[in-house]
């Protein structure tokens, strides 16, 4: 029997009288097609909305809640395919690497731990928005149907957004970026 939840870091396993603890820190990358055939919004794909909404529905209500970031990754353009060229205004690998270190450096000398693992008074803490933004999040939850545990997602990668930016503060342009992640059910419907 399992006993603890996924956002714990560890897990317990009971058989009988003996219990086992273990690290459980993961992180899940999961894909899923955007509908049963695989080719939403072209020519060839004949899904109804219906059988849309189905599909995705398969997945869990609990599980869909602790993902923070749903990201709808459109199929490649044919032509790219055999272009060797690379777009000039791209961040290159090691751009991106050393973004992402120092936006972590941030998080570590403001709260001393990085922004996924803030509890709930913590991220009250370092999380705090204006009026008009706190607002904009409630907008998103009653529209959305969102849960407290997104709420708190949604709040620690605005935070991490405000980090890459390099800025102390999470703007509207942040929180709304970190709202988009959660809009799975109305990608491409």
């Amino acid at each position: 029997m399992l006993r603890e939840p996924l956002e714990s870091g560890k897990i317990t396993v009971s058989r009988a009288a003996n219990q086992a603890e273990f690290p459980a820190r993961f992180q899940l990358v999961a894909a899923m097609n955007p509908c049963p055939c695989g080719y939403l919004g072209e020519s060839r794909c004949h899904c109804t909305a219906d059988q849309v909404r189905r599909y995705r529905g398969k997945v869990s209500g609990p599980l869909m809640d602790r993902i923070d970031m749903l990201v709808e990754v459109p199929a490649v353009d044919k032509t790219l395919l055999r272009s060797r060229a690379q777009d000039a205004s791209a961040e290159t690998s090691e751009q991106v690497r050393h973004r992402v270190s120092r936006a972590r450096q941030r998080q570590i000398a403001r709260q001393g731990k990085a922004n996924n693992v803030l509890e709930q008074k913590e991220i009250e803490v370092f999380c705090p928005l204006s009026d008009s933004d706190y607002q904009l999040v409630e907008k998103a939850i009653t529209r959305l149907g969102l849960s407290a545990r997104a709420y708190h997602r949604i709040l620690k990668v605005a935070r991490t957004i405000a980090d890459l930016a390099a800025s102390d503060d999470i703007r509207t342009s942040h929180l709304s970026e970190a709202i988009g992640y959660r809009r799975f059910e109305s990608v491409g419907l």
